[in-house]
Formats: C-alpha cells, structure tokens, sequence
C-alpha cells in the first residue's frame, strides 16, 4: 500500500466532498457525519466531478443527471448510472497536531479499476 496525504481533515465540511489530486487520481474526499470516504471524482454515466455533488446518507449525488453513488461501495444506487466507480482506503492520521486524510490509491475497497 502506497499511503499519501490527500488533504487535512479541517478542509473537508461536514456532508460535503473535496476534489484532491492523489498520485495519478482525482479523488472526491466526502464526510458523511463523522465518518471519512475517497471516491474516483468521476461520475461512471457523464464523467464529470462527483465532488460537486451533494452527500447525503453515505451516498454522493452527480450533480449533472443525479445519479447517486454509495461511498462506501462505489455503486450507483440510481438511474441513469449502471456502473461503479472505485472506492480508496481512508485512515485518518495525527499531522503535527491536526488530523490529516489519508488515501491509498495503489488498491480499491471495491475492486474497480479507476479510470
């Protein structure tokens, strides 16, 4: 595993996502309450971001045609999105004094292949 820090913890608001870089990926960050996911920032329909969607319920919407995606396991729980999209390990970890997300991208949680 390839640990790398994504983001501090502070800049991911509460039932939100964040769009970070990490190694070749583009990761959404979301928080649904207190618990932390990383999702490929890629709708699997329309490929556009899905950090500008809204999170709710352990899923996160596309903001284009509203198709909603669970967090923890990639997959669409809504038309007009069929396929999943690649879930990342999170740890949460002590970063001088703050807390920082962590993601490893070198594996997926769901086995999908990022795109």
């Amino acid at each position: 595993m390839a640990w790398v820090k994504a983001c501090a913890l502070a800049d991911v608001p509460t039932d939100e996502a964040l769009a970070v870089t990490v190694g070749a990926y583009e990761v959404a960050v979301a928080r649904d309450g207190d618990e932390v996911f990383a999702i490929q920032d890629q709708c699997s329909h329309a490929a556009v971001a899905l950090s500008e969607g809204e999170v709710e319920d352990c899923t996160v919407e596309c903001w284009l045609h509203g198709s909603r995606f669970d967090l923890r396991t990639g997959k669409p729980t809504g038309l007009p999105a069929t396929e999943p999209v690649a879930t990342f390990p999170v740890d949460i970890r002590d970063d001088a004094g703050s807390l920082a997300v962590w993601v490893d991208t070198d594996t997926t949680l769901n086995g999908v292949t990022p795109a």
